[in-house]
């Protein structure tokens, strides 16, 4: 049988992609006002949004070991030779330390390296890719070496950006991190920010939504390079930016096949808020 590959909710893939891809998705936590929810099964943007609107407190939390390894024990029996589980940055979100243990767990228990875990670096279809990659070589019979291979090779290729229209919700859920030195001039600027080492680090400012979004393109452009690549955008109650700015990419980008577009959940869009517009870029593509 195949290496089973599980992700968290962070990655956001376009409805469908996971079932198609034979990908097993263990959701993070949501909490609004304490009452709990699993992201992206029962918690979804629409709710986010209205969560937001009425000005509840929005926080997440990860997964807990134990739902892990519920996951890595269903694959194992259903017959998969291994489990390559990739996740979030580990500095963004505990979900890679549950993984790790309930990994750490499941092979104790059967006596073998059977579960594999991988720390992304990054989130949103930055893991994403690295998740669809993973599937395929897991699909043509890899390795479970091989497979985490690929995985980490994916992940440490995509470059991510996105725009904000406020830095507050970042703040509040101490995400923000080196970012923070943008808070002070935030009311005048749309920050640009990016995910690099891990982080998330700021990378310009600009004056206007429309010029943030002029960046994006710019931005995408320089990283994506001539070859095949791989494109995404996301974004949080802005469908009709998102589909601008990937109509935008692909004009500029002769070479991609296709533009993915998916609206983030509650756990990146509690920290981000409303109006987040972001894209993830793969230089030579999966």
């Amino acid at each position: 049988m195949s290496v089973a590959v599980v992700t968290d909710s962070t990655a956001y893939l376009p409805e469908g992609f996971a079932d198609r891809q034979s990908v097993s998705v263990v959701p993070l936590h949501v909490l609004v006002d304490q009452d709990s929810s699993l992201d992206g099964v029962d918690f979804g943007p629409a709710e986010l949004a209205k969560a937001l609107d009425e000005r509840h407190t929005v926080t997440t939390s990860r997964p807990t070991p134990a739902e892990f390894a519920d996951s890595y024990q269903a694959a194992l029996r259903a017959g998969a030779s291994g489990v390559v589980s990739v996740h979030l940055s580990r500095d963004l979100s505990g979900t890679w330390e549950a993984a790790r243990l309930a990994a750490e767990e499941t092979n104790s228990e059967v006596g073998a390296k059977l579960v594999r875990v991988v720390d992304s670096r990054t989130t949103g279809m930055g893991l994403g890719f690295a998740v669809l990659a993973a599937a395929k070589a897991a699909a043509a019979g890899a390795e479970p070496s091989e497979v985490e291979r690929v995985a980490v090779d994916v992940a440490s290729r995509t470059r991510t950006m996105f725009c904000l229209q406020t830095l507050e919700h970042l703040r509040r859920g101490g995400r923000i991190g080196p970012a923070a030195a943008l808070v002070g001039s935030a009311l005048a600027v749309k920050p640009l920010l990016h995910v690099s080492g891990g982080q998330i680090l700021p990378l310009e400012k600009v004056r206007t939504t429309s010029r943030a979004l002029t960046r994006l393109v710019e931005l995408t452009v320089a990283a994506a390079g001539d070859g095949p690549v791989g494109i995404a955008v996301h974004h949080l109650g802005s469908p009709e930016r998102a589909a601008e700015l990937a109509t935008r990419l692909a004009e500029r980008l002769p070479n991609a096949a296709g533009c993915l577009v998916s609206e983030v959940g509650a756990v990146i869009g509690a920290h981000t808020g409303m109006g987040v517009l972001g894209v993830v870029v793969l230089p030579g593509g999966l």
